[in-house]
């Protein structure tokens, strides 16, 4: 059987996938994390039930969703409800497991930085903001984060909080009373970081080729590894077919 080549965005989408369990209910953003969701549910998690931010519940979306408001998602769904519903009712109530975040930093506690970089008050760079993603990471059960594993990624301390990963550690998060358990697994295209027991993210696992040199290089802090650092299965034929002619044919996300 000859080497199953992918790209990098296939790669995280499919590792992120294989993160979620039968039964979880997600908070799904549109994107690559809309489609780790729908390739698992397509393979080991036939009941995933996918909650967008818009209101809907159970969506089983036709085509690829362009926006957390696109229509396709509420035909077939389970109930649509209003916004305020979604986070008061269900996400606040803890009958979230899963919330996928997303910036353009993350530091070494997991928190993260979605609204500038820079100085607050005269940014280099003005980010879209928090949206509900400071809700989900307080909320949700537990978050996954996918990002490209580059170094102006992760610095050790974001420009601004945005999302509360575990704040300046573990014991501060549980201090300020935020239920859910914080960023569980940072998905990139080296390899997986997971937090410790001070809530510090250190790598735990390296894709199939990557190196922890790699990992420690494209990382803004001094990076730790776990003791038993595991090795990712590469994405199969069938991942790869899922993804490519059933939820990204066009390639939107895959590229």
């Amino acid at each position: 059987m000859g080497e199953v080549n992918y790209s990098a965005a296939e790669l995280m989408i499919v590792n992120a996938a294989r993160l979620l369990r039968d039964g979880d209910v997600v908070f799904v953003g549109v994107g690559q994390p809309n489609l780790a969701c729908n390739l698992a549910k397509r393979t080991h998690a036939p009941n995933l039930v996918m909650i967008y931010e818009a209101g809907v519940i159970g969506a089983e979306p036709a085509r690829l969703p362009l926006s957390i408001g696109d229509p396709t998602l509420v035909s077939g769904a389970l109930s649509v409800v209003s916004m305020y519903d979604i986070f008061a009712l269900y996400l606040q109530r803890g009958n979230v497991d899963v919330g996928f975040m997303g910036g353009a930093q993350i530091d070494r506690f997991g928190n993260i930085n979605a609204t500038v970089i820079g100085d607050y008050a005269h940014p280099k760079v003005r980010l879209p903001g928090s949206g509900g993603s400071q809700e989900i990471a307080a909320w949700a059960n537990r978050c996954y984060i996918l990002t490209p594993h580059q170094k102006r990624r992760f610095p050790e301390r974001v420009d601004f909080l945005t999302s509360a990963g575990f704040l300046s550690g573990r014991a501060e998060r549980q201090r300020l009373g935020l239920r859910g358990k914080g960023i569980e697994a940072v998905v990139t295209d080296i390899g997986i970081l997971e937090p410790n027991e001070e809530g510090e993210l250190i790598l735990t696992a390296l894709h199939p080729g990557r190196t922890v040199e790699e990992a420690k290089a494209n990382t803004g802090w001094d990076l730790k590894v776990a003791a038993t650092l595991r090795i990712t299965d590469p994405p199969t034929k069938r991942e790869l077919d899922i993804l490519r002619h059933e939820l990204d044919p066009q390639g939107i996300y895959l590229k």
